[in-house]
C-alpha cells in the first residue's frame, strides 16, 4: 500500500498515533480487507481516527466549565451493489480490526462482484493547513485568558452589556484511510472556534447577539483585533434588536447579506444537490442535470480546497482529494456531490466529498465549502433598486425539506428597506419558500461576495461536521416573509 503523494509526514504521524501503540502494521490491514474479499464485495476500507479535543467556556465572568476527551478507533466497512456493511471498534488492536472485518463480511453475504471505484482523476492531496496540535500550542492559562479577554472587551463596548458568554474550542484530528483499491492517505485536521453571545437590556427589554469564529488553525489566530471584531458583531446584532419593531408579513422583495446568509443557500440548494438524495430520486434536483434551476448569473460551488477554511479538508473521509466542484453554472444544474458508493452507482467520478463525524459513522455524500460566486452590482445598488422590502443581515435557525426543497428561515438581524433606503431593523422576520423557485427569483447578485467566519456546523443522518457557507449581496423578487406584525 503506498500513500496517494499525501504528505509523507502526515502518513508517518498517523501510524505513530494509530499503529504503532496496538501492535498494527500494513500486514494486519492487508490481512483484514482480504478476510473481507473472501466473500463477494466490490470494495471495502478501513478507516481510522485519533482525536482530542477542548472546550471552555466562560459566563458571568469565570470560566463555567472545561473539558477535554480523546478518542480513537477504526470503522471497517464493505460495499457490494447497493448495499453497505460496517462495523467500528473503539479499540485498536490486531484483533479488534480482524473481529471487526468478520463482522462485516458477515453482513456482505451477497455481492455483485469487484468493480473498481471511479477515482476522480487526481491523486495528490492537497497541503491546506498546518498540522500543528492546537490545544498543545497554548496553555490552559493563557486559554482561560483569551476568554477573560473577550469579556473586558464585550462589557467595554456598551453599558447596556449585561452579561458574557463565550466559548473557546479546539480539536487535533489524525485520520487514516486503507482501501481495497491500494490507497493509502492520511490527513491531519486542526480545528478551532472561539463564539461570544452577549445579553444588553434597556428600559426592562433584553435582547441577544452572537459572534464568533475560527477555522483550521491555531489559538493564536484570535488576535486582539478579531475578538473585537466578533464582540463588534455581537453588541451590535443585540442593540439593534433592542431597536426593531416587529417585521411585517407578506410577499416581498428581499436582499440577503453577503457571506452567512449563504446558510439559506447551503440549506435550501446545497443538501438537494448531495448525490445519495439525487440517485434514490428523493431530490427536487433528481435527473435535471443541464436543466435551468436557477436564474441567470447564479454560479453555485463546492470547494473543499481553500486555505485554512473550517470546511476545507486535503482529503476526504474516504481518501480521495478534495476539489472544486461547479454545482450549478449561470443557472444551469451542472453536477451533485458524490462520495465513492453513489458515485459508483451513478456511474460518475466521486467529487472528494465523502464525509463522516468520525470512524463510528458511514461516510456519505456532504458539503464543504459551499457558496455563490458574487456578480457585477455594487451592494448599494441593490438596496437602492428596492421600493419596499426586507434586508436579512444575519440568521439563525432554520429548517428544510430535501424531498419539495420548501424551507422556513429565521433572520437574527433584519431591517426595512423604503424607497432605495435602509429605515429601521425589524425582528421575527422568516423567509419561507422552496430552494430552486427562490434561485429562480434572483433579480441582482452583488460584486462582495464574502465567507462566513468559520462557524458553520451542518448535520445530516445524524451526523455533524464542520462547513464553510458564503455567498454575495443578492436582490430575490417576490419572497414569502412571514413577520409578527
Amino acid at each position: 500500500m503506498k500513500p496517494i503523494e499525501s504528505d509523507l509526514q502526515a502518513v508517518a504521524t498517523a501510524k505513530s498515533l494509530l499503529l504503532d501503540p496496538w501492535d498494527l502494521n500494513e500486514n494486519h490491514m492487508a490481512a483484514a480487507l482480504a478476510e473481507i474479499f473472501t466473500h463477494k464485495v466490490d470494495y471495502a476500507d478501513l478507516y481510522f481516527q485519533y482525536t482530542r479535543s477542548e472546550s471552555w467556556s466562560l459566563e458571568e465572568g469565570i470560566v463555567k466549565t472545561g473539558s477535554f476527551s480523546i478518542s480513537q478507533g477504526v470503522g471497517v466497512r464493505a460495499l457490494a451493489g447497493e448495499k453497505t456493511a460496517f462495523a467500528y471498534s473503539d479499540k485498536l488492536s490486531p484483533e479488534a480490526l480482524m473481529e471487526s472485518a468478520t463482522t462485516v463480511k458477515a453482513i456482505a453475504r451477497q455481492g455483485e462482484g469487484r468493480m473498481k471505484v471511479v477515482g476522480n482523476g487526481k491523486n495528490k492531496a492537497h497541503d491546506l493547513y498546518g498540522q500543528d496540535d492546537p490545544i498543545a500550542a497554548m496553555p490552559a492559562t493563557e486559554k482561560v485568558a483569551l476568554l477573560g479577554r473577550v469579556e473586558t472587551i464585550a462589557r467595554a463596548k456598551d453599558p447596556h452589556v449585561i452579561q458574557v458568554m463565550a466559548g473557546l474550542g479546539a480539536e487535533y484530528d489524525v485520520v487514516m484511510v486503507v482501501g481495497s483499491d491500494g490507497r493509502l492517505a492520511a490527513d491531519i485536521r486542526p480545528l478551532v472556534r472561539l463564539s461570544v453571545t452577549v445579553i444588553v437590556e434597556r428600559n426592562g427589554r433584553r435582547e441577544m447577539g452572537h459572534g464568533g469564529g475560527g477555522g483550521r488553525l491555531g489559538l493564536n489566530y484570535f488576535s486582539d483585533a478579531l475578538l473585537h471584531e466578533y464582540v463588534d458583531k455581537a453588541v451590535h446584532e443585540a442593540l439593534t434588536n433592542l431597536d426593531a419593531k416587529d417585521a411585517p408579513a407578506g410577499e416581498m422583495t428581499v436582499v440577503l447579506g453577503s457571506g452567512w446568509p449563504g446558510i439559506l443557500l447551503h440549506e435550501a440548494v446545497g443538501h438537494g444537490l448531495e448525490g445519495d438524495f439525487n440517485r434514490k430520486g428523493s431530490s427536487i434536483f433528481s435527473d435535471r442535470i443541464g436543466e435551468r434551476v436557477a436564474s441567470k448569473g447564479v454560479t453555485v460551488i463546492d470547494d473543499g480546497t481553500i486555505k485554512d477554511r473550517r470546511g476545507s479538508l486535503n482529503v476526504d473521509d474516504e481518501g480521495n482529494p478534495t476539489q472544486r466542484n461547479v454545482l450549478i453554472e449561470d443557472g444551469i444544474l451542472r453536477g451533485y456531490m458524490q462520495d465513492s458508493l453513489n458515485a459508483r452507482l451513478m456511474k460518475t467520478k466521486v467529487t472528494g466529498n465523502g464525509r463522516r463525524e468520525s470512524y463510528a459513522h458511514l461516510p456519505m455524500p456532504r458539503m464543504t465549502n459551499t457558496f455563490m460566486l458574487g456578480g457585477e452590482h455594487d451592494p448599494q445598488e441593490i438596496v437602492s433598486s428596492v421600493k419596499k422590502g426586507l434586508y436579512a443581515v444575519n440568521f439563525g435557525g432554520g429548517q428544510v425539506d430535501i424531498t419539495s426543497g420548501k424551507f422556513v428561515f429565521s433572520a437574527s438581524e433584519a431591517y426595512m428597506i423604503e424607497n432605495g433606503r435602509i429605515t429601521y431593523p425589524v425582528k421575527g422576520a422568516t423567509l419561507i419558500g422552496n430552494g430552486p423557485d427562490a434561485m429562480n427569483r434572483v433579480a441582482m447578485i452583488g460584486n462582495d461576495l464574502s465567507l462566513d467566519s468559520g462557524v458553520g456546523t451542518c448535520g445530516k443522518e445524524g451526523q455533524s461536521v464542520p462547513v464553510g457557507v458564503g455567498m454575495p449581496t443578492i436582490r430575490m423578487d417576490g419572497l414569502t416573509v412571514g413577520g409578527t406584525a
